[in-house]
């Protein structure tokens, strides 16, 4: 049993754990970053206002880490944990303001810790866990919005909402739902106040700006880029396939959250009616189960592959939405039994990832990134007195040399000219296929299986 004035006290040790063992864990058992991790840190050592692949914000958060750690692989174990914990503190504080119970708002949160996207996969600082504090921070403001409606709530949201989508267009799901629970609570209001939203919109729009003149700029690649990667097969069955595939995979994912639940209630007994009065239903429904549908009617209609993985912010509020719905049921006075479940879960999930990192060792990250890019280093030093400036190759093996390097090389995919016309005086190393780079490389050659390094400086 914990007492109310207590419960924050057993929060925050919760955060610190988490955030501990979940930096340690990856920090220990991986001799590299993992490859979006590197991926991004390779878009952060040349920056621009949008990417092919991704909006431009998980880059610049980088290439602002970067400045400060420099390649210390653990900075970016516990920079992805900052995001998870900021979206953990957002959750408990809107659920606490929502059921005015500081045990269910504890519980909404220790609840995430039965999906793997919040523990497991969050070493890996990618897109999708940058979404995290700003999914939580939009649906946190949308709820003060509706509630309070001040200007600063709305300042906020646009403020979180654009940050959102700078880190990943699957954002805009979520602010479809919080649009159609605007529209919801304004044809409920008397008087509107229109302002609040035109704050909201232009703070929005002035963030977005330069990534969207970029986007033109860059014929919309970034896009296209995605709606290729949601493409199916363009078999029929592919609209009905990949969606019941789809649903299989979230009740998978779900599993280890109802087996805590299980032991958080008295009896599983359901009355539940959806009422279009009940305002919180209302605001959880648009914010939490609108962007899931309207990832299945995606699925649905463009008979899309929906990888697991861009689910990662979408059950943010699950806990809350399950509580809010079974809150009757609650044990409120013996956690005993949902604790022993939880502490089970909370260091197994560690437990097994420390495990397959030993135990694998043909993994992305057992790449000995370090060891060649000092390999690469000596050389280079070896041959040429000016330093690195460019490597040019894929976002893993070029991307890891930029990351690695002392010089920190900005990293492009290509050069529009030739690799015999790169002026010496910039330092280039080009990275690729070896048997290829032989044969071109008006520099020194060099081969670090599979791996070709075709390297052009000063000598």
């Amino acid at each position: 049993m914990i007492a109310e004035k207590n419960v924050f006290n057993v929060f925050v040790i919760f955060l610190v754990s988490h955030l501990i063992v979940w930096t340690l864990v990856p920090s220990l058992s991986n001799e590299n970053l993992p490859l979006d991790t590197i991926e991004h840190l390779a878009w952060a050592s040349n920056l621009e206002w949008g990417f092919d692949k991704h909006p431009p914000l998980v880059a610049f958060i980088l290439n602002f880490f970067f400045k400060i750690f420099g390649n210390q692989d653990w900075a970016y174990y516990f920079l992805s944990q900052i995001f998870v914990i900021i979206a953990f503190l957002t959750v408990y504080k809107f659920a606490d303001e929502f059921f005015n119970n500081k045990k269910l708002a504890l519980l909404s949160v220790l609840l995430l810790e039965g999906i793997y996207f919040y523990n497991f996969t969050t070493p890996e600082f990618n897109v999708n866990v940058c979404q995290l504090p700003f999914w939580a921070l939009s649906i946190y403001f949308g709820w003060r919005c509706i509630k309070f409606e001040k200007l600063l709530d709305f300042a906020f949201l646009g403020l979180f909402i654009s940050l959102g989508i700078l880190s990943k267009y699957l954002f805009i799901y979520l602010v479809i739902g919080i649009g159609l629970l605007f529209l919801y609570s304004l044809q409920k209001r008397k008087k509107i106040k229109f302002f609040n939203y035109f704050t909201l919109i232009l703070i929005g729009t002035l963030i977005l700006l330069p990534h969207l003149i970029w986007l033109v700029q860059n014929n919309y690649t970034t896009i296209l880029y995605g709606l290729q990667r949601a493409e199916g097969t363009g078999s029929f069955l592919d609209h009905l396939i990949y969606p019941i595939i789809f649903l299989i995979k979230q009740i998978v994912i779900f599993i280890p959250l109802f087996i805590m639940f299980f032991f958080l209630i008295k009896k599983l007994k359901v009355k539940f009616k959806f009422d279009l009065k009940n305002e919180k239903l209302i605001f959880l429904f648009c914010t939490t189960i609108v962007p899931i549908l309207l990832i299945v009617f995606t699925s649905i209609i463009m008979g899309a592959k929906i990888r697991t993985m861009w689910m990662t912010p979408f059950y943010l509020f699950s806990g809350v939405l399950i509580i809010y719905i079974f809150k009757k049921s609650i044990l409120k006075n013996d956690f005993k039994k949902f604790m022993v479940i939880f502490l089970f879960l909370f260091f197994l999930s560690p437990s097994i990832y420390l495990g397959i990192s030993l135990a694998n060792e043909n993994k992305r990250t057992d790449y000995p990134g370090r060891e060649i890019a000092r390999l690469v280093q000596n050389k280079w030093e070896n041959n040429f007195n000016n330093e690195i400036k460019f490597v040019i190759g894929d976002e893993w093996s070029a991307g890891n040399l930029s990351y690695h390097l002392k010089s920190r090389p900005k990293w492009m995919i290509s050069l529009e000219d030739k690799v015999s016309k790169i002026n010496v005086n910039q330092g280039v190393i080009y990275v690729g296929n070896p048997k290829i780079l032989k044969k071109v490389c008006p520099g020194v050659f060099g081969e670090i299986k599979p791996v070709g390094y075709c390297m052009i400086g000063q000598k």
